[in-house]
């Protein structure tokens, strides 16, 4: 579970800090104040470890890469910073870990300033022991980091060289003696960032195209017909939601056409012979989409949704909020984006925050630190009626007063 994160002269994010996050975090705020920013650091790490810091940029910014995804306005000698503290099960104890990145130019080329992995070793006291320490592709990774009946100034600690735009977590974390690693390499590859497009999820598709919901929902037919013959009591369950919640769908299967490929086919109670997806509405394959990520048998242990609402009826917003919390009860940290007043209805209010610009530098706030907020909901008002009536302006300057 992340339990922090800090971000400088990252896109729309010149300098900012959450912490304390928790399971379920939402966020909402105007267009254009840096939402996308904030879920695009998941991807572009993801996009880092992958490939390289090079391509991650270019991934991001277009062709000039790093000079376009510095926040504009900062000096291009500055680095982009992203540090996450997160949760993780070492030696059979949950500890807190620390990933902090650095990525800058030298001459006209990006690389991995500084990168370090830490955590304390002891259970009280000390400073937290940095197992990996890289400055420009060179540094020390520490072998035996387990190996706990040693002081701290007793670990074996190895000299690496990587690529001065490489990860040293992506090389090193497929190694088993770098533990602390290998376990944050393993949390990145199994995070989801879903940017779904109904377009790329309808027509027919190839049959083997994981197990998984792709970032896009390319491989929808595929997921749906892994889960039926994999997991049918879970797909069942899917289908009952789905039923329950769009009107004459009564089934749903994934038919292998003559060619081979797969394609969606919908029944409805309505009409005598099932159709395929591009005589469905959007809502209906969004919602089936959404259903089977979340009733993943394998959750993934960061999801990332950015404005689930679109192409949904605002009533089943609700709905929805409910499988996102019930996704995150069962341990996957979910961070959803939304301007749906009935999505925020339905979350808790310690799950909910506000980003907002103050005089153009993006600001996240939690609106339990908001009195004037927490007063209102506490009086019978709903955050999202609140969010529709503009009662968030100037939240940030309220809070830092």
């Amino acid at each position: 579970m992340i339990e922090a994160v800090h971000v400088e002269n990252f896109k729309a994010l010149k300098s900012i800090d959450l912490t304390g996050l928790p399971q379920l975090a939402v966020f909402v705020g105007k267009n254009g104040v840096g939402k996308t920013s904030l879920f695009r650091i998941f991807s572009f790490l993801k996009s880092c470890l992958s490939e390289n810091v090079r391509l991650a940029l270019q991934h991001e910014g277009g062709f000039n890469g790093f000079k376009d995804v510095i926040t504009r306005g900062v000096d291009e000698s500055k680095s982009i910073v992203i540090q996450l503290k997160f949760y993780l099960i070492i030696a059979g104890k949950k500890r807190l870990v620390t990933y902090h990145l650095e990525i800058g130019l030298e001459g006209k080329k990006p690389v991995v300033r500084r990168e370090i992995l830490r955590y304390k070793r002891a259970s009280r006291g000390g400073a937290p022991f940095h197992f990996i320490d890289f400055s420009n592709g060179k540094g020390v990774a520490v072998s035996n980091e387990e190996d706990f009946s040693k002081p701290d100034i007793e670990l074996t600690r190895e000299e690496q060289a990587v690529d001065p735009d490489v990860l040293a977590i992506s090389s090193l974390g497929q190694l088993k003696r770098f533990k602390a690693a290998k376990a944050f390499r393993e949390l990145i590859e199994n995070w989801h960032i879903s940017d779904f497009h109904i377009n790329e999820a309808r027509g027919k598709k190839d049959q083997d195209l994981g197990a998984h919901l792709s970032r896009s929902g390319d491989n929808l037919p595929s997921v749906a017909l892994r889960m039926k013959e994999d997991h049918p009591e879970i797909f069942e369950t899917v289908l009952q939601k789905v039923r329950e919640r769009v009107p004459g769908i009564s089934d749903i299967e994934a038919k292998t056409s003559e060619d081979g490929s797969l394609l969606i086919r919908y029944a409805d109670s309505a009409f005598k012979d099932p159709f395929f997806d591009f005589n469905v509405s959007d809502g209906t394959i969004k919602m089936f989409a959404y259903l089977l990520l979340l009733h993943d048998p394998k959750p993934h242990k960061v999801l990332c949704v950015e404005e689930p609402e679109n192409q949904l009826y605002p009533e089943l917003m609700t709905i929805l909020a409910e499988e996102f919390q019930e996704y995150a009860s069962k341990g996957g940290q979910v961070f959803v984006s939304t301007h749906s007043p009935q999505f925020l209805n339905a979350i808790p209010l310690e799950s909910l925050f506000l980003i907002e610009k103050d005089q153009g530098i993006s600001k996240i706030m939690p609106f339990i630190a908001d009195p004037l907020v927490c007063g209102q909901i506490e009086a019978g008002d709903k955050a999202g009626y609140l969010w529709e009536q503009g009662m968030f302006e100037g939240f940030s300057r309220r809070v830092d007063r």
